[in-house]
């Protein structure tokens, strides 16, 4: 399981064993050859309620868990942008040697990372974007392609004119706001979003929501929820009221032990593959902190699921 730590024993425990926050090329850098860390990578994860965060958390751990000359140190920030911003300023002050965050939102966690960044610590942003260039590397998928395909596969495969429920993730994330443009271009004008409300990337909520489309609505087509647990969610609700065999329902994220199941059990017509990104971003940050170059940015592969 990956640690949860208080970050002011990890500032006590980084100044008093002197860790740098330089390149980390120098033989002589604490932990080097002793068996000990010789680099510390702090990651702020904006929350553990999502299945697909907790298993880009898992992958974080093995990753580095096979680098013993790092040190990963995983916080959560509980869905609290104010929470993650502070994690972020303490993991500076900590002497961090680089910083992975996955962030809540956008614009509220830019200026935190790109004053991290001005502070000469390299600063990975994984999975969801931040504004302008203040960053050392983005690594994540391409979620406008993503929801393009999604709405592609909606538009070959759901009835003409479909009436389409779009159970979105959080609109003030750069993720979501891709999924729904996206999804609206591959959608053209093979049907029609009757009912859409945002449900936070929180399955509880997308069954509440979906609860309310079947009350207003006689007709739905298509559930297009932006994460698996939102369709599994929207699932639970059609099928309690007696309608899930009227519609299909599509998600992304495509783990295999959720959305890919949810698939060959029949409960989801089609998942899209959206990767945690955590062995690159382990891998990305090695070499940097081996003094190498990397891009400004990493696109990762995705797939498509269906019955």
């Amino acid at each position: 399981m990956p640690r949860i730590l208080c970050l002011l024993p990890l500032a006590v425990c980084l100044l008093s064993s002197g860790c740098t926050q330089g390149d980390g090329a120098d033989e002589s850098a604490p932990g080097a050859g002793s068996g000990q860390p010789r680099w510390t990578i702090g990651m702020s994860q904006c929350n553990l309620g999502e299945p697909w965060r907790v298993q880009m958390n898992a992958d974080l751990q093995r990753a580095a868990d096979s680098h013993p000359e790092v040190e990963l140190i995983l916080n959560n920030a509980d869905n609290d942008t104010l929470k993650q911003r502070a994690q972020i300023e303490e993991f500076v002050s900590a002497g961090v040697d680089l910083l992975i965050v996955s962030p809540k939102e956008a614009q509220p966690l830019t200026e935190p990372i790109a004053k991290a960044y001005r502070a000469g610590i390299p600063v990975i942003v994984l999975d969801r974007q931040v504004l302008g260039d203040q960053y050392t590397c983005f690594i994540g998928a391409d979620n406008q392609a993503i929801g393009r395909a999604a709405g592609e596969w909606v538009a070959a495969n759901a009835p003409e004119g479909a009436k389409v429920v779009e159970l979105q993730g959080l609109m003030t994330s750069v993720p979501a706001q891709d999924r729904h443009a996206g999804f609206l271009e591959g959608l053209g004008d093979a049907g029609e979003i009757v009912f859409a409300a945002d449900m936070q990337w929180l399955e509880p909520q997308a069954r509440k929501e979906m609860e309310s489309a079947l009350a207003r609505l006689e007709d739905i087509d298509v559930v297009y929820a932006h994460n698996d647990p939102g369709a599994h969610g929207a699932y639970l609700a059609a099928k309690a009221a007696g309608r899930a065999d009227e519609m299909l329902f599509v998600g992304i994220d495509a783990l295999p032990h959720e959305g890919v199941a949810y698939v060959k059990q029949g409960l989801l017509d089609a998942t899209f593959e959206y990767p945690t990104g955590g062995r690159v971003a382990i891998d990305t940050a090695l070499e940097i902190l081996r003094g190498g170059e990397v891009p400004k940015s990493i696109e990762l592969d995705t797939a498509t699921h269906t019955q």
